[in-house]
């Protein structure tokens, strides 16, 4: 995946695939959108496997992340100190939706997203660059569900959420993100 600069990320080169990539979903990586979401979540966690806390707004530092999260000071479980995307994190409201509606139940601040949002397709973000109330941000690629954030919530979740567990970002301008705040594609 390329970076806002154009270089590559060579950590997404070891990655691994869970699962095929499901035709239906209609995901291809920057193929755009015209939609707009909404926030309906925000959720901080101080801790790496710490509980997450709704807050009714955030503050998003350049190049970091939310004022107060584990990813914005470099110490959550994944941060990688020279990799991208570590910033922010968003999943779709209707993903934890169908994953209940598959008899897994996950209340949107157990997915460990910092942005639960509706109205949006974020895969159609891939590889662009967005607006999250007044806040930019580049997606850089899929937050795919891994067994780890099985193990902080309950059996299912990695199954249900392949290719709809969200979405690893970027910020490239501070500001403020509130619930009800819109997103959308700006490139």
């Amino acid at each position: 995946m390329a970076e806002p600069d154009g270089k590559k990320d060579a950590t997404l080169d070891a990655a691994f695939v869970l699962a095929k990539q499901d035709p239906r979903r209609g995901t291809e990586p920057g193929s755009g959108t015209d939609s707009v979401g909404v926030i309906e979540l925000i959720a901080l966690a101080a801790e790496a496997e710490g509980p997450m806390k709704e807050v009714s707004a955030a503050e998003a530092i350049e190049g970091r992340g939310l004022l107060g999260d584990r990813y914005e000071r470099k110490a959550g479980t994944f941060s990688n100190p020279k990799g991208v995307g570590y910033d922010l994190t968003l999943v779709e409201a209707e993903a934890l939706e169908e994953l209940s509606a598959k008899g897994v139940e996950l209340a949107p601040i157990e997915a460990r997203r910092n942005l639960v949002v509706r109205g949006i397709a974020l895969d159609d973000l891939i590889g662009r660059r967005f607006r999250v109330g007044e806040v930019e941000c580049y997606a850089q690629r899929r937050c795919e569900p891994c067994s780890h954030l099985e193990r902080l919530t309950r059996p299912g979740v990695l199954r249900g959420l392949v290719h709809r567990g969200g979405l690893r970002a970027d910020v490239l301008s501070g500001g403020r993100i509130r619930t009800g705040d819109s997103v959308s594609a700006l490139t």
